[in-house]
């Protein structure tokens, strides 16, 4: 076997991260990569138009003949060849808590999920993205067991803090305690948990920590991932007299991560997972070549639900018209709702605190929940909406669902729309509404847009033109189906945005305007273009010196 030459740079990285154990440390780096097959660059584009990617669980489908990943393969090919052609699988490994994210073993499939050849095919139809899940793992893993029993390889693995540490700088997430105490051969520790009890903290100070995590990375791209999401990565490196978010040193094995798959697998993409405000969230860009491919568009969420529930277009232009990228090679993950809440940090800075908090409310009077974090002041405020997108946007005093349809298919549009990759989670496609049943079953807040179907029933809604699945998913595939097709809607063509009316939110794409009524109440529009053009969502062609616009409806102005 070849031992794989590391890049100057990356061995810098390796001096500033881990200072006299960086030589041993870059030796062992470069045999960990040289037992992975190098591949070369086969995309000139790391994206285009045709890139859709669909947010699900391995076991969003269950039948009784085959496994959910075997089930959901069904699916995928049956109903969304032709519209989606990414899959972002969260992750499908054994488990104890949080869905899937208190990884027990990172390197096998859940038995409950299926198997790596159903992945694998997946796989044949479609991209794959998977989650690493690197800064914390379950307190049910082998590692945590290892480390209990005092095994030497895993003694600092994990972060031991002294209860008596001044950790009020520490930025939480959660309005759970930050340290867990365990016991171990060696007595009561306490170890750091940013999220919760079962989901351990890892110490990467400890360069074995970040060796394993590189391994465990590697292993997925042989196995077909395109699109890496690095979760929760904001947290990962600690230091208790400090925030301990966004650390330097957490931007530099982001970094460092770019630049290992710089040498070995140059197509596969690096995504950060950073639900917090823009400014924070871009930063993962580094300068556009050093660090992330691609960052998730948090504010998009809460603050598109703040246009259409107040119906102004007024905040989401000004803030769309400032946006950028480094260069054609990053993009945003545009996005409206995931297996996760809706955000609520991300609007900081972009609405006042008084149009923050009556976001949250008008969502939770929809049958929506709120997750709370606590503040270093020893306050508490409001860190995420839980509720699924269709019913943030159902009005309860509504008589039947056909203005809600509408109003959830604007924010979607929306989204096609703006520049940069669509991803879209698996209730969205069928405007599910929330599932109060899984939260009182589950206890946990987030379960409301977790809710797994059982194949059959899926269907038999899909073949129902009366009802709402049906409806929202034909609706939404035409939508996806136009998008697709326009070289205009490429991820790196750059976007416009016009202030046309604050009951209008506007923007042009190439030889493209798209234009979306964010009220309830018929719109009469003046556009700059001079000869007819075509709507390339219904095939009209349409006046743009009086553009009309029913409630909440999108027109895609071809010139």
């Amino acid at each position: 076997m070849t031992t794989i030459e590391l890049q100057p740079a990356t061995i810098n990285k390796l001096t500033e991260l881990y200072n006299d154990q960086a030589g041993e440390t870059a030796e062992r780096l470069s045999e960990i990569i040289s037992r992975y097959p190098m591949q070369e660059r086969k995309n000139a584009e790391r994206w285009t138009e045709k890139d859709i990617l669909l947010i699900t669980y391995a076991d969003m489908l269950r039948s009784d003949n085959a496994s959910p990943l075997s089930t959901l393969a069904g699916f995928l090919c049956d109903k969304l060849s032709g519209t989606i052609n990414t899959v972002h699988i969260l992750p499908f490994f054994p488990y104890s808590s949080d869905d899937g994210f208190s990884v027990i073993d990172y390197r096998a499939v859940n038995p409950d999920n299926g198997t790596w050849q159903d992945i694998e095919q997946i796989n044949k139809s479609f991209s794959l993205m998977f989650d690493l899940v690197l800064n914390h793992v379950s307190a049910h893993s082998e590692w945590v067991k290892q480390y209990s029993m005092g095994h030497a390889k895993y003694k600092d693995f994990f972060h031991e803090i002294d209860p008596d540490t001044d950790l009020s700088k520490v930025v939480r997430p959660r309005n759970l305690p930050l340290l867990t105490e365990f016991e171990t051969a060696q007595g009561t520790r306490n170890l750091w948990t940013t999220f919760s009890e079962d989901q351990i903290d890892l110490n990467f100070s400890n360069p074995s920590v970040l060796l394993e995590m590189v391994d465990i990375l590697l292993d997925y791209i042989q196995k077909g991932a395109h699109i890496i999401r690095l979760d929760a990565i904001a947290y990962l490196w600690k230091e208790p007299d400090t925030p301990s978010i966004h650390l330097p040193e957490t931007h530099m094995v982001v970094k460092l991560l770019r630049d290992i798959l710089n040498l070995v697998a140059p197509d596969v993409i690096i995504l950060t997972e950073t639900n917090v405000p823009h400014e924070e969230n871009m930063s993962y860009m580094g300068d556009g070549l050093d660090e992330a491919h691609m960052v998730y568009q948090f504010t998009l969420p809460p603050l598109l639900l703040h246009a259409l529930l107040r119906g102004t277009s007024s905040h989401l232009s000004a803030w769309a018209s400032k946006l950028t990228i480094p260069n054609n090679d990053t993009s945003f993950l545009n996005f409206t709702a995931s297996h996760d809440g809706i955000g609520v940090r991300p609007l900081e800075g972009i609405l006042p605190t008084k149009e923050i908090l009556s976001v949250v409310a008008d969502v939770n009077a929809h049958g929506g929940l709120v997750s709370m974090k606590n503040n270093s002041d020893g306050t508490s405020s409001p860190y995420e909406i839980n509720c699924t997108y269709y019913s943030a946007l159902r009005y309860p005093e509504e008589p039947n669902d056909d203005l809600a349809i509408d109003r959830f298919l604007a924010t979607q549009a929306i989204m096609l729309a703006l520049q940069g990759v669509p991803a879209i989670y698996f209730h969205s496609l069928f405007g599910s509404a929330n599932a109060h049943d899984d939260v009182d079953r589950k206890g946990t807040p987030r379960s409301i847009n977790r809710k797994k179907f059982r194949a059959t029933e899926l269907r038999e809604l899909l073949d129902d033109p009366r009802s709402v699945a049906s409806r929202v998913f034909q609706r939404y595939s035409h939508m996806i189906r136009a998008r697709i097709s326009e070289p205009s809607f490429h991820p790196n063509i750059p976007q416009e945005v016009l202030t046309l009316s604050n009951a209008v939110f506007a923007l042009r794409r190439a030889d493209i305007i798209s234009m979306t009524n964010v009220t309830n109440s018929p719109q009469t529009i003046k556009t700059t273009m001079d000869s007819p053009c075509r709507d390339i969502l219904t095939e009209e062609t349409v006046d743009p010196s009086s553009v009309q616009l029913a409630p909440y409806q999108t027109r895609w102005l071809k010139s």
